[in-house]
């Protein structure tokens, strides 16, 4: 009887666990249901790979400014916006708008966005991880009948150019909405001498100096801008957490410097007579690494700014070389013109201009002694921005949210607050209104190449974390 009665509780405990067990597995895939990962993840993740095969290359990823790729990559974007139940519109810079005016139309709107434009061999997710998230969590308030309870619009809007590849001008998508495009803008000139307004025309977009003012929005208008980006850096993934939110992004500064020399024959001129502006150019690239990876050697600041300047640059001050061209770019013959562009970045803006001064009074130093001719170009300039504390708090809420609703607690370590050193479309939209940018993990930190890669359910938690933040708003 004993027997009997210790088979009948062991069959019990078992089957009681068994039932619990299958009751928790099936409870947590319920609650992942509820997640909609079939819209922000599945969905998101083709739409992105459907994005990557948009290009004007047969070979790499590339989409410029205006190019039949960027319009046929706007024109899809589009109709996901429809899809999402929002009112599309292609603004007189190719930007391309979502709208939704929720309970009151009159209400400072909600703006969330990126870019649609890449670099040349780029990845998929740069840019347009963040469009299709914002789209893909307002399609899940339309699926729940949701999206008229917003407290305020929401407009999403995927800017026709960031990377500033094209007209080597970075944000002229973001800046004409923010309106600190300056009228000259419309008359820079690509490689083959068509124009910014040359190339909208070209897609039937007619432009001008007197009414691009009209692209500006009301200050009055806007809430806030809420941007999703891939971190680009190595943090998140060694912190081994999917999301963070962003603190500041890096003031930066493009430019050109061209270097003229004496063309010649590379078999009879004497090197002690040459004026070569490839060997001037060298030897200017170095400096500019030198300077940038010891900024102390070279730089002198009075007392009351040293210690925090040069401790803000030994740590965030990045320079780099990416293009160099010579002409006529012959193997016998010395170059007459050796033309190549810098990139500097820095948290704080006076050490940045600080960097810019001495190197170009050096850079100028150099091309004397060579009996060369050198001239420096700012083409484009970008203080360092910092998000809004209040939005931030909001979306690190959200983030954190997110996460413990996929994994059932599996992250325990709090969302991290992390400094952009790639500059994002939210630096110039912060001189319309307050922004704040929530940061993807992406492997090895690479970007803008064709390794780049999120993974899938790290594309679902983009997705539920800007759903998280609306929600906030309703």
């Amino acid at each position: 009887m004993g027997r009997l009665l210790f088979a009948l509780t062991f069959f019990f405990l078992l089957s009681t666990l068994a039932f619990a067990g299958s009751w928790s597995a099936q409870n947590l895939e319920s609650r992942k249901d509820d997640l909609y990962p079939e819209i922000l993840r599945d969905e998101a993740v083709a739409r992105l790979n459907e994005l990557g095969k948009v290009s004007d290359a047969e070979a790499y990823l590339e989409r410029t400014f205006m190019s039949p790729a960027s319009v046929r990559a706007g024109n899809l974007i589009r109709g996901w916006m429809e899809d999402a139940g929002l009112r599309t519109w292609i603004d007189q810079m190719g930007n391309v708008h979502g709208r939704v005016d929720g309970i009151n139309a009159s209400s400072k709107a909600i703006l969330i966005g990126s870019h649609l434009d890449t670099v040349v061999d780029a990845g998929i997710f740069d840019g347009s991880l963040g469009v299709v998230s914002a789209i893909s969590a307002l399609k899940v308030l339309n699926a729940r009948g949701k999206l008229g309870n917003l407290l305020r619009p929401v407009e999403v809007i995927a800017f026709s150019d960031e990377e500033g590849v094209r007209f080597q001008s970075t944000f002229l998508g973001s800046a004409a909405v923010a309106g600190i495009l300056p009228a000259s803008a419309l008359q820079f000139s690509d490689k083959s001498g068509v124009t910014v307004q040359g190339a909208l025309k070209e897609n039937s977009i007619q432009i001008s100096e007197e009414n691009l003012h009209n692209l500006k929005y009301d200050r009055d208008s806007v809430w806030g801008y809420v941007e999703v980006h891939i971190e680009q850096g190595p943090v998140l993934e060694w912190r081994g957490l999917p999301l963070g939110v962003v603190k500041g992004i890096a003031g930066q500064t493009r430019m050109k410097v061209t270097v003229r020399g004496s063309q010649g024959h590379a078999g009879t001129v004497p090197m002690s007579m040459r004026q070569d502006p490839m060997s001037a150019a060298a030897e200017l690239i170095v400096l500019l690494e030198s300077l940038c990876k010891r900024p102390e050697d070279f730089l002198s600041f009075d007392d009351h700014c040293k210690d925090s300047t040069v401790q803000s640059l030994s740590t965030s001050l990045v320079c780099t070389v990416g293009e160099i061209s010579s002409w006529p770019s012959a193997s016998n013959v010395i170059p007459g013109q050796v033309v190549f562009t810098v990139d500097i970045r820095a948290i704080d803006d006076m050490g940045r201009e600080a960097v810019i001064y001495e190197l170009s009074n050096r850079m100028y130093q150099i091309c004397d002694r060579r009996s060369v001719s050198c001239i420096i170009e700012r083409k484009h300039d970008a203080g360092a921005v910092m998000c809004d504390d209040e939005l931030r708090r909001q979306l690190k809420f959200a983030a954190d949210s997110a996460l413990k609703r996929m994994s059932d607690n599996q992250f325990l370590d709090e969302v991290p607050v992390l400094m952009s050193g790639a500059g994002h479309d939210a630096m110039a939209i912060s001189h319309l209104t307050k922004v704040g940018m929530i940061f993807v993990r992406c492997r090895g930190g690479v970007s803008h190449s064709p390794e780049e890669h999120v993974l899938d359910d790290d594309v679902w938690a983009a997705g539920l974390s800007v759903l998280a933040f609306l929600e906030t708003h309703m």
